[in-house]
């Protein structure tokens, strides 16, 4: 393959060390993965951040463990890109002190933010305009007309609502476009969901108020996740399909994971990333890595 198809990766916090060493590994052998593919960024956020959408993540970081954290990726020229979309950030939400020393650490150039507040994507364009801005698919965008228009503003990429990935008649108005537009590949969600938006203002509730109960009603939420569920839902794209798609001008995919187990995130690597005859090689060195990773920590306890 000629040209470079860009893969984004979940939780660069929860899901560092295997990012980390994936990571690694592409740039030790890269000839067990498939050829053009390379990592976009890894997005997500730090525990206790408010800004935060989609997901609940509660918790603390330090100046150090955003430092540590931003350096491991970036002198890995990979960007961290933030998932600043809560629906419910208004002018006061600005202000936090956390979320704005994340962002001052982070202006290197390299890195990234999702956006879907209006209010604060103003005031984070303004005050920190050397970020790269994404659209995120939270924003929940399925009217085509509506899409076009986001797609002439002044965004970096637009994450395409899931429910969209088969849409042949959306898919083809977008390929003008289809190198500044991101597709999720493997979303778990129920399509076409009612209460997704409903869901997200929950979750961004949850992470104003640092409280993850009492849980979202959805009927989804006590299933065991596993990447084969993913494969089952009627948004997925397969590894054998995504050459249309690549055909078409589209270069930037999405894995999903934030929240979910991570032998789910491990299986979606190892398929869409890994050749199958080198998937074996790859999750041994992986496993190998996680696991000497958490001797140490244990030894480091005694």
């Amino acid at each position: 393959m000629s040209k470079t198809i860009y893969w984004h990766l979940p939780g660069f916090c929860y899901f560092k060390l295997l990012n980390i060493t994936l990571i690694d590994l592409l740039k030790k052998y890269p000839s067990c993965f498939h050829d053009g593919y390379t990592i976009g960024s890894v997005y997500g956020t730090f525990p206790g951040a408010i800004w935060n959408g989609g997901r609940t993540v509660l918790g603390f970081s330090s100046k150090n463990d955003v430092q540590r954290t931003l350096k491991e990726y970036n002198s890995r020229n990979i960007p961290v890109r933030f998932t600043w979309t809560n629906p419910l950030i208004g002018e006061d939400e600005t202000k936090d002190s956390l979320c704005n020393m994340i962002m001052t650490q982070a202006q290197n150039g390299m890195n990234q933010v999702l956006v879907n507040s209006s209010v604060l994507e103003s005031y984070l364009r303004e005050k920190y305009p050397d970020f790269k801005y994404v659209s995120s698919t939270t924003k929940r965008i399925v009217d085509s007309g509506a899409l076009q228009e986001e797609l002439k503003k002044d965004y970096f990429m637009v994450v395409l609502d899931y429910d969209l990935n088969h849409d042949e008649a959306v898919l083809k108005s977008l390929e003008p476009e289809a190198s500044r537009v991101e597709i999720l590949v493997d979303e778990i969600c129920f399509p076409n969901c009612p209460k997704r938006i409903e869901h997200y203002r929950d979750e961004g509730e949850k992470q104003l108020q640092f409280e993850v109960a009492p849980p979202f009603e959805c009927p989804n939420r006590q299933q065991k996740k596993s990447f084969q569920d993913c494969m089952k839902r009627p948004a997925f794209i397969s590894k054998e399909a995504l050459a249309g798609y690549i055909d078409r001008g589209f270069e930037n995919f999405k894995l999903v994971g934030r929240g979910l187990p991570m032998d789910l995130v491990l299986e979606s690597y190892l398929y869409y990333l890994v050749k199958e005859e080198e998937q074996e090689f790859i999750r041994r060195e992986i496993t190998r890595t996680l696991q000497d990773a958490q001797m140490k920590r244990a030894a480091q306890r005694r």
